[in-house]
């Protein structure tokens, strides 16, 4: 094997493990407390969009949780306008001034798969952890939970 060859697979082999040893020394995410049983199950739920979307009864397990959880970095009530992270309640905002209600529709559902996928995902930007992946530690019930409270709590 050449010497530049090797030279590409070591620095190849470098960028790979370089977001694990930037995540070793991040926040761990705890798993939150708040009693889910009471919430329909989403036991074997597949889909990408928002299942308890407009829900009201899942509103207030979603509020415990997004404190317990989210509330360090994105603010206390999703209320982000002090808080070092996005603010959570403007993710759909575009979509919601939508008209057309199958376009909506469809924006809802890449809003949710974007959520979900950076949730569960978490986000590392040039080996630094802005927010640790929560896959493993938040079950559906308590992320789309999370995700119906933010929703009712739109500027």
């Amino acid at each position: 094997m050449s010497t530049h060859r090797c030279r590409h697979l070591a620095g190849a082999l470098l960028l790979a493990l370089f977001p694990l040893a930037a995540w070793s020394g991040g926040p761990v995410p705890v798993p939150p407390t708040v009693d889910t049983s009471a919430l329909p199950s989403l036991d074997g739920y597949a889909g990408k969009t928002n299942p308890y979307r407009g829900k009201a009864e899942v509103v207030e397990a979603g509020h415990a949780i997004f404190n317990q959880s989210c509330a360090v970095c994105h603010g206390a009530d999703a209320v982000g306008n002090r808080s070092p992270a996005p603010d959570l309640r403007r993710l759909d905002g575009f979509c919601r001034r939508i008209e057309d209600e199958a376009l909506r529709t469809h924006c809802l559902a890449d809003v949710d798969q974007y959520f979900a996928k950076s949730v569960l995902g978490g986000k590392i930007v040039v080996g630094t952890v802005h927010m640790p992946p929560w896959r493993g530690v938040l079950s559906s019930e308590q992320l789309w939970s999370i995700k119906t409270f933010i929703e009712s709590q739109r500027p």
